[in-house]
């Protein structure tokens, strides 16, 4: 079981999950060449977990050490998408959220970044209409 399901409370559930782009895991196994960098790149992104539930923004990372960002919809004043030419025409980019009252939370590498920013942009949506 993920982090992000045992950190749901009653009735929360997962709306999107978001995931490395393939570029991100290219480039991991190309550093595997150099063993401990590549080594150390792919464990960081295969123990990284990114969702957004029906009340809240949760990424996580680390393995033994643990770092989790977490943010409530309702505190999420903007979402704001980063590609440059490449992710553009490779379909990863960064997400960036802009909380009230709490700091940033920058999402790197996301495949279909788009995607991301419109589940959690609908989530809010949703999440206002109760």
């Amino acid at each position: 079981m993920s982090y992000v399901e045992k950190s749901l409370v009653t009735g929360e559930h997962i709306v999107h999950e978001g995931h490395f782009h393939w570029t991100s895991k290219l480039a991991a196994v190309l550093w595997l060449c150099l063993v401990l960098p590549g080594l150390i790149m792919l464990i960081r992104i295969w123990t990284t977990e990114i969702a957004v539930t029906n009340r809240r923004l949760i990424y996580k990372r680390g393995w033994i050490a643990r770092k989790t960002d977490e943010m409530n919809l309702n505190r999420i004043e903007e979402v704001n998408l980063e590609q440059g030419v490449f992710g553009r025409l490779l379909g990863y980019g960064k997400v960036v959220c802009r909380g009230t009252g709490a700091g940033d939370i920058e999402l790197p590498t996301i495949d279909d970044p788009f995607r991301l920013k419109r589940e959690l942009q609908e989530a809010q949506v949703k999440a206002e209409g109760r």
